[in-house]
């Protein structure tokens, strides 16, 4: 049996270098303000989330830039595409049971165009890995997703 060996790991080995895939800003479907006109919890938590980074902020704490600078290139466009890793939090956001983070996620994954079925697929994977304990953080999210999917 022959195996292929993938191009990526042929150059790689030539240059002794890994390429660095390009890493560039999501194209949102959807603004913040065109989300909070169609959700009222999207509204809240939107607003509530600016006022909260806003003290963060004023803090002027460096590593708490650092980590939001890592938090923001985490999420670009590269090799995975935004909506992907969107999801991704998603699902590991659900299994760490907070809510905060599960509505950011689940309204970045709206704002780049993901189709309800791909979250609702999303949170079963969320439920499988994070088990019982997560139903409450579905409820609120089954509720979100049916404001901003009507």
């Amino acid at each position: 049996m022959s195996t292929v060996e993938h191009p990526a790991t042929t150059a790689e080995r030539q240059t002794g270098e890994r390429s660095t895939p390009e890493r560039k800003e999501p194209t949102f479907v959807f603004t913040e303000k065109q989300v909070s006109e169609k959700s009222e919890l999207a509204r809240r938590f939107i607003e509530t989330r600016a006022s909260l980074n806003a003290n963060v902020e004023k803090a002027n704490n460096f590593l708490v830039k650092r980590f939001y600078n890592i938090d923001h290139n985490a999420y670009l466009e590269g090799t995975l595409p935004a909506k992907t890793k969107e999801l991704m939090g998603l699902v590991a956001s659900v299994c760490l049971r907070c809510d905060e983070c599960i509505f950011y996620h689940a309204i970045q994954a709206y704002r780049l165009g993901t189709p309800r079925a791909e979250q609702e697929e999303s949170l079963n994977v969320a439920l499988v890995v994070g088990g019982s304990i997560v139903v409450p953080h579905l409820r609120r999210v089954y509720e979100l997703l049916e404001e901003l999917y009507a």
